[in-house]
């Protein structure tokens, strides 16, 4: 029989439709080729080496005489980093200007890659190296909220294959993480508890939908997960911002994060998706009740009318099952 969980952490509602769940199998891609089977250099790949915009570039993490890791300007921003923030009101009909910051952080020379298929040091440079223009970011007044991110896939939303992530700056909090954050505040005015950390606490003592941990975090599929294989990366130390991440941290990070992901690629055979990493508003008066993590979601179906009708999803993977098929695969 179906029935609904909700994610208390946000309040979000799901469907967990039992009788219509097939076996994990089910979501595998139909045959296409593996990011490995394509080559390694693409000549017509502006990410490529031999490509490089100097101009666009921002920041450049070289091994000798090779770079590593690349931070370019958005060639088509979503937002413009020159310009003020002007505020426009007229009845209901409200604007600010599209000012702020859209940056790409090319991971790798390699096109042939991603972080399911690369090592956990080179994962854990990509991920400094992002804090690091989050935090240089943080000095632009203008910027109100951060999103770092990755598109992995068509369906993901990415046009191109090689490994990149992108960081856009706003100046703007979003709906949605306003609405997380007090939901957040208000379970900490009824428990003082920190709801991310009593999940934590909860889904450790369970087991069951537990993928992977490490010294820092511990990355499971969620109790009310909002579509199969929906897995959240929660770090065990209390933390409201990734910007305030430890060195040591990012290291873990960058291990559970490429475990987590082999699992996915090997598992479901290379499947589209998108991690985001989920921190606090830089204005953000109190911290005590947030908490920073990572969201790991494959794009494995499709959301249709009732979700664009209702705002909740039915998720026909039962979490428990994913968690289990994720655990068994062989990453190698």
């Amino acid at each position: 029989m179906p029935e609904l969980r909700q994610n208390l952490a946000t309040k979000q509602w799901v469907i967990i439709a039992a009788e219509r769940a097939g076996r994990p199998q089910q979501f595998l891609e139909p045959y296409r080729p593996l990011t490995e089977e394509h080559p390694e250099h693409d000549p017509s790949c502006p990410f490529c080496p031999g490509n490089e915009e100097l101009e666009s570039e921002i920041v450049r993490v070289t091994i000798g005489e090779k770079w590593q890791v690349r931070v370019v300007y958005n060639k088509y921003p979503a937002l413009h980093k020159e310009g003020e923030r002007i505020r426009s009101f007229d009845g209901v009909h409200r604007r600010i200007s599209g000012v702020g910051h859209h940056e790409v952080v090319i991971e790798s020379p390699r096109h042939n890659l991603c972080p399911a298929l690369d090592t956990p040091e080179n994962l854990s440079v990509t991920l400094q190296t992002m804090q690091s223009r989050c935090r240089e970011l943080t000095e632009d007044p203008r910027v109100e909220h951060i999103i770092c991110f990755q598109n992995h896939g068509e369906h993901a939303g990415t046009s191109l294959l090689h490994p990149h992530s992108q960081i856009i700056a706003l100046p703007v909090v979003p709906y949605e993480v306003r609405m997380r954050a007090e939901e957040a505040r208000r379970y900490f005015d009824d428990t003082g508890v920190c709801v991310f950390c009593q999940m934590l606490h909860d889904e450790l003592q369970a087991g069951e939908r537990i993928i992977a941990e490490n010294a820092s975090f511990v990355a499971f599929v969620l109790y009310a997960a909002l579509s199969p294989f929906h897995i959240w990366i929660l770090p065990r130390r209390h933390e409201a911002s990734f910007l305030h991440a430890s060195p040591t941290e990012l290291a873990d990070l960058g291990e559970i994060l490429r475990y987590v992901l082999r699992k996915l690629y090997y598992g479901l055979r290379d499947p589209d998706y998108n991690y985001v990493i989920r921190t606090a508003p830089l204005r953000d008066p109190s911290h005590e009740y947030l908490h920073w993590y990572v969201t790991v979601v494959p794009r494995v179906t499709r959301a249709a009318g009732f979700e664009l009708g209702s705002g909740m999803f039915i998720n026909t993977a039962l979490p428990e099952d994913s968690a289990a098929f994720l655990r068994s695969v062989r990453d190698t």
